[in-house]
């Protein structure tokens, strides 16, 4: 698992419509990059409405947010529209970024095992280093902890 100082990977992933967001594209800004396991699911549902519900005071501070998950674009689009997400959804179909941030891991559900995405948060700073990480995300608290983080 990347940590607090390591440089956020190089990545290229396509965004709910289509067009491309890479590491180059947001240096410059901070960002806040959450991976999350699935659209339409309860948690993941709330995590994305605290975000959206937040993005406003984000904004004010030029932070970009940003959630990733293996979901496809069409799943993406459809639970943007329904949520009236206000930021991009990432698709990280091969989990190739999720494998390079640590966060594609074996998890434990009801028994079974099998290989997914760990809810985690990174917060990026202008140049792409790593200024914290949230594991094992509490969606309840994410954002005041995230508020905290970043001075706010």
């Amino acid at each position: 698992m990347l940590q607090k100082g390591d440089l956020f990977p190089d990545f290229k992933l396509e965004n709910q419509d289509g067009d491309m967001i890479s590491n180059e594209i947001i240096k410059g800004s901070k960002a806040i990059l959450y991976f999350y396991p699935r659209d339409n699911t309860p948690t993941c549902t709330q995590e994305a409405c605290d975000f959206r519900d937040n993005l406003a005071y984000f904004n004010d501070l030029d932070i970009k947010v940003y959630g990733i998950s293996g979901d496809t674009k069409r799943k993406h689009q459809n639970f943007v529209n329904k949520l009236d997400l206000n930021f991009d959804l990432l698709v990280d179909k091969d989990y190739k970024l999720s494998e390079a941030t640590g966060v594609y891991q074996l998890k434990k559900m009801f028994g079974k095992e099998s290989m997914g995405i760990v809810r985690t948060t990174f917060i990026v700073d202008e140049d792409g280093v790593i200024m914290d990480v949230i594991e094992k995300v509490k969606v309840k608290t994410q954002i005041d902890e995230i508020k905290s983080i970043i001075g706010g």
